[in-house]
């Protein structure tokens, strides 16, 4: 399989299950069942809205591409565009997030904040697939990146974690997950990861709502690894169906959809994914043409350009809609 089939199946994979996922974030795993009707967005519309997994996953691409092999350069560059997106004005932003991006913005040295949430996690799986032969310099960079908003371990390692599933998926035609999940494990020394992986692990087939309440479905990032890895193992023939599971589990739907899109997406390439479905998600910044193009760029083209007026735009305009469905959820049993 192509090199770009493998980083476009990452990003729109990512894309996919954000947008997918982004209206049941919060939801328990029975209203999540009793809302989805099939599969199609329902934040505005019949079209489809990423959120930060997808927006950060992107600028770390470009940060990548950008710096041009130079670790340092791509440091510096991920952590202007992450000053940048904070002035975009993101809906949905965690609390570590935006103190690290504010820190960021004062000029601090070392802006991350000790928490284990999974901002750091929810990006990492670009780099595993940007960086899928070179796996010194991916952990490296991964763990500085990481660092970048989160300093807590688990959430150092969490990342680290995607980024090493991603990679083992991105360069390989097996379909053995056990075996690619057990490998990406070596990475993980963390006690609390540890065991959360061998829960995911060792936990055989269940409904997503079952293993989310034996895995956990928050934002906190011991339960991320976990549950991810269920469904990635379970459900994870192709990436819609990895997608579906993720969101069925209820609670960080968006962030945990993402991440099992991304690696499904890596594993089984672009043209595994419903394009159909994808094309139907916005196509203005980070929307799949601009993904498309990032994909090319990671494999030798040149970066894209995109608006971050029409990226502010449409954040100030989905905020009532983002508030609306907030509102709407008190009155829903």
């Amino acid at each position: 399989m192509h090199r770009r089939d493998r980083v476009l199946g990452m990003l729109w994979g990512t894309a996919l299950g954000d947008a997918l996922g982004l209206p049941f974030e919060g939801l328990p795993a029975q209203q999540v069942t009793a809302r989805y009707r099939g599969d199609r967005f329902r934040l505005l519309g019949p079209r489809g809205f990423v959120s930060d997994d997808t927006e950060q996953s992107a600028l770390l691409v470009q940060a990548l591409v950008a710096s041009r092999g130079d670790d340092d350069a791509c440091l510096a560059r991920f952590r202007a565009s992450m000053v940048g997106w904070l002035l975009r004005r993101p809906f949905g932003i965690g609390g570590a997030t935006l103190r690290s991006c504010l820190r960021m913005a004062f000029g601090l040295r070392r802006p991350g904040v000790r928490s284990a949430g999974n901002g750091a996690a929810m990006r990492a799986g670009v780099l595993g697939v940007c960086l899928a032969r070179e796996p010194e310099r991916r952990r490296r960079l991964g763990g500085a990146l990481a660092s970048l908003t989160h300093t807590d371990p688990r959430a150092v390692e969490g990342a680290l974690y995607v980024a090493e599933l991603a990679a083992n998926c991105a360069v390989t035609d097996a379909r053995d997950r056990n075996a690619l999940v057990r490998d990406a494990r070596t990475v993980v020394t963390h006690p609390e990861l540890s065991r959360a992986l061998d829960r995911g692990l060792a936990l055989g087939p269940r409904p997503p709502a079952e293993a989310a309440r034996d895995l956990g479905h928050s934002g906190f990032v011991v339960h991320t690894v976990g549950l991810c890895t269920h469904c990635f193992l379970h459900a994870g023939e192709s990436p819609l169906e990895g997608i579906r599971a993720a969101i069925h589990a209820g609670g960080d739907t968006d962030t945990h959809a993402a991440i099992v899109g991304g690696w499904l997406g890596a594993l089984h390439g672009a043209s595994a994914l419903p394009e159909g479905l994808v094309r139907r998600i916005d196509d203005g910044p980070f929307g799949p043409t601009h993904l498309a193009r990032l994909a090319d760029a990671a494999c030798g083209g040149a970066l894209p350009r995109w608006s971050w007026p029409g990226a502010l735009l449409r954040n100030l305009a989905l905020y009532p809609v983002v508030l609306a469905h907030g509102v709407g959820r008190l009155f829903i049993r």
